[in-house]
């Protein structure tokens, strides 16, 4: 009798039926399609991912102050090492008002003055901190990093009745401006190229040195390729670069918080040195309303010691972001971002924000 319950389950399984009690585990690995990246180069499988400088800025103090060259394990370097290595992102990128960054012998006292610093200088809390055993002892040395933005449009933008994004029917808050908005909206937004409905990128205005790059398309690129071809395709328009007051645009709320450890670096040891990672950890709180954007970002890694067209009228266009699109932050006067995302499902993403 047992065996005939065990075949039956077997065919059960075999022929894809999944029962009630499975289906919230399922979910859970759903949320796993959001993938945190270390490197703008990084290749990923993920239909949402994201990317931010802060775990490359400890990085950089972990090769300078610690290690002192570049990080090279026993066996097989990853590329992903061998990416950090390079230091295409660093501290220089962003203004010293944005970041708190700290290298030191892990004890009590360290992460007293790392919260007392980051209380001071942001009136922030660290999400990171406890996850670290600040114990001293030989070979434990401590890297971090806080990463905060917090800006404001040039004017707030209307906020828009909700829809659906992409293929996902679950409706989201949409912000933009549409034909009931204010002309001074406007001056909000510049246009860096329109080639259609599917191939557009604006940039956001705001306040602050900061500027909020949207680009909509289809490519899955790693995020230095579509940034790449975002410059190249606004160098290439001829087309107006003025918001007119026929063009429409929208842009979902965005609302998302992650935690990464990269493993991958973790637990290997370090050529030249006694030492290995023992964690390596990011975290990202990202929001984005018709206010504004608030981003903040921590990123520590611990050491241990090693183990071993002309004559037409115009047309509207319509810059709807209801759709796969990529969204990079980079200061003014900088050449490079500092925070970038690929959004392919908002109501996934959203579920991870913090309320």
């Amino acid at each position: 009798m047992k065996k005939i319950i065990l075949l039956l389950a077997l065919c059960i399984l075999a022929s894809g039926f999944t029962f009630p009690w499975f289906k919230k585990a399922n979910a859970i690995s759903e949320n796993a399609n959001i993938e945190v990246l270390p490197l703008m180069t990084s290749p990923s499988n993920s239909e949402n991912r994201i990317w931010v400088g802060t775990f490359q800025l400890v990085w950089n103090d972990f090769m300078d102050v610690i290690v002192k060259g570049p990080v090279k394990f026993a066996g097989t370097t990853p590329d992903t090492v061998k990416g950090l290595n390079k230091q295409d992102f660093k501290a220089e990128y962003l203004n010293e008002n944005s970041y708190y960054k700290t290298v030191g012998k892990a004890s009590p006292s360290m992460k007293s003055e790392i919260e007392k610093a980051i209380k001071q200088k942001f009136n922030e809390k660290s999400d990171i901190l406890d996850s670290i055993d600040w114990s001293p002892a030989k070979g434990k040395f401590v890297v971090y990093a806080m990463l905060k933005k917090d800006f404001k449009f040039l004017e707030a933008f209307d906020k828009l009745k909700p829809e659906q994004f992409g293929k996902n029917e679950q409706k989201v808050d949409y912000f933009g401006i549409n034909g009931d908005s204010s002309p001074k909206l406007y001056k909000n937004i510049g246009v860096l190229f329109y080639n259609s409905i599917d191939d557009f990128a604006v940039k956001l205005y705001t306040k602050s040195d900061d500027i909020v790059y949207l680009y909509r398309t289809n490519d899955d690129k790693t995020f230095d390729k579509l940034y790449f071809d975002m410059n190249l395709k606004s160098k290439l328009y001829t087309g107006k670069k003025h918001f007119d007051k026929i063009d429409k645009f929208k842009v979902p709320d965005i609302n998302l918080y992650q935690t990464k450890s990269f493993d991958e670096v973790c637990n290997r040891h370090i050529l030249g040195t006694d030492l290995e990672i023992a964690k390596a950890l990011e975290t990202i709180d990202f929001k984005m309303n018709n206010e504004g954007v608030k981003l903040k970002s921590e990123a520590i890694i611990a050491t241990k010691l090693t183990s071993v067209g002309p004559g037409f009228a115009p047309k509207p266009r319509y810059f709807y972001l209801n759709d796969t699109f990529v969204l990079f932050l980079q200061e003014k006067e900088k050449s490079k971002p500092y925070f970038a995302i690929r959004v392919n499902d908002v109501a996934l993403i959203n579920k991870t924000g913090r309320k």
